[in-house]
C-alpha cells in the first residue's frame, strides 16, 4: 500500500514477531492510546490499543481485559488479534492488537444521519439491535455481563453489522451484594466504569442486600435503542444540563411521541427502560421478539446502513 517506504520516518513496533508500522493516532482516553497501524505481513490494518500501566493492578485490569476477548469467537463480539505487555522505561504499556473497522462506531453513524437530518429506519434498527443482543447473549450466556454498553461501544462492519467492543469493564452477571460495605463498593466501581447516562438505576443507589445482575445490560440496551430512534441517548441532555442523571433515572422514561416508530419498537423499549430490574426482561426473551419482529424478507436496501 506505499506506506511500507516509511518506516524509519513513521516507525514499526513488533508483536508477536510481526511487524507492525505507525500509520496514526485514532483516538486517546485517560489512560489509554488507540493508533492504527498496518501489518507489514498482511497489508491489513489494525487498531492497537496501548492502555498505561502505572502500577501492578492496571496491568492486571489490562490482562482481564484481554483474557475477557478470548473468552469469544463471535462475529458481535470485537476479537482480539494479540496482546503483550512492554516496559515504557519505568512503567509498562499493555497492547492490545484489534480489527481495525473502518465505518467507525454506531454513534458515528447516528451522528452522521443527523447532520442530514436523518435517522435510521425501523427496519436498520431491528437489525443492528438483533446483532446487538446476540452479542450480548454470548456474554451472559458465559456467566459475565458488559457494563458499559453505550453507541460508542458497538463498531459497525464492513456490512454494517454491529461489533461488541471494550470488554474492560466486563464483570460476573450476578453479584450478590450481602452488607453496606460491598454495595458502596460496587456503586464506586460503577461509578468509574460504567458510563453515566447509560448506566442503569441500580448501580447508582446499590442497596445493601440485594442481587444485581445482568439486566444492567439490558437498561443501557434500552438507552441504546433510544439513541437509535431519536438521535440522542435518553439522560445524554441531562448530563450535559448538569442535572442529576442519578435522580432522573428513578422515573419511569417518557418516550417521545414519532411516526417513525410502530408501537412493537415504542413496548419494546419501554420494557428495556423499566425502573425495577426484577421487572426488566432478560436478553433471551427480548431475542425472541426482536427475531418475530424481522422484515420477513430484508432487502440488502432495509439492513445495511
Amino acid at each position: 500500500m506505499g506506506h511500507a517506504l516509511c518506516v524509519c520516518s513513521r516507525g514499526t513496533v513488533i508483536i508477536d514477531n510481526k511487524r507492525y508500522l505507525f500509520i496514526q493516532k485514532l483516538g486517546e482516553g485517560g489512560f489509554s492510546y488507540v493508533d492504527l497501524v498496518e501489518g507489514l505481513h498482511d497489508g491489513h490494518f489494525y487498531a492497537l490499543k496501548r492502555i498505561l500501566c502505572h502500577e501492578q493492578q492496571d496491568q492486571e485490569e489490562a490482562q482481564r481485559e484481554a483474557d475477557m476477548h478470548h473468552l469469544f469467537y463471535h462475529p458481535n463480539i470485537l476479537r482480539l488479534v494479540a496482546y503483550c505487555l512492554k516496559e515504557r522505561g519505568a512503567k509498562h504499556e499493555a497492547w492490545l492488537l484489534l480489527p481495525f473497522y473502518k465505518r467507525g462506531t454506531l454513534w458515528n453513524e447516528i451522528e452522521r444521519l443527523k447532520d442530514k437530518g436523518n435517522f435510521l429506519t425501523e427496519d436498520q434498527i431491528l437489525w443492528l439491535l438483533l446483532g446487538i443482543c446476540r452479542g450480548l447473549e454470548a456474554i451472559h450466556a458465559k456467566g459475565y455481563a458488559h457494563r458499559d454498553l453505550k453507541p460508542t461501544n458497538i463498531l459497525l462492519g464492513d456490512e454494517g453489522q454491529p461489533v461488541l467492543m471494550d470488554l474492560g469493564s466486563m464483570n460476573q452477571a450476578r453479584i450478590h451484594v450481602e452488607g453496606s460495605r460491598q454495595a458502596l463498593t460496587l456503586q464506586d466501581w460503577a461509578a468509574q466504569r460504567c458510563t453515566i447516562s447509560y448506566r442503569a438505576p441500580e448501580l447508582f443507589s446499590v442497596q445493601s442486600h440485594c442481587v444485581i445482575d445482568e439486566r444492567t445490560d439490558v437498561w443501557s440496551l434500552g438507552c441504546v435503542l433510544y439513541a437509535m430512534m431519536f438521535g440522542e441517548g435518553p439522560y445524554d441532555m441531562v448530563f450535559q444540563k448538569g442535572d442529576s442523571v442519578a435522580l432522573a433515572v428513578q422515573n419511569q422514561l417518557v418516550i417521545p411521541q414519532s411516526s417513525r416508530h410502530s408501537s412493537a419498537m415504542r413496548q419494546l423499549l419501554a420494557s428495556m427502560m423499566t425502573v425495577d430490574p426484577q421487572q426488566r426482561p432478560h436478553i433471551p426473551l427480548l431475542l425472541s421478539q426482536l427475531e418475530a419482529q424481522q422484515p420477513s424478507a430484508p432487502g440488502q436496501h432495509t439492513t445495511q446502513i
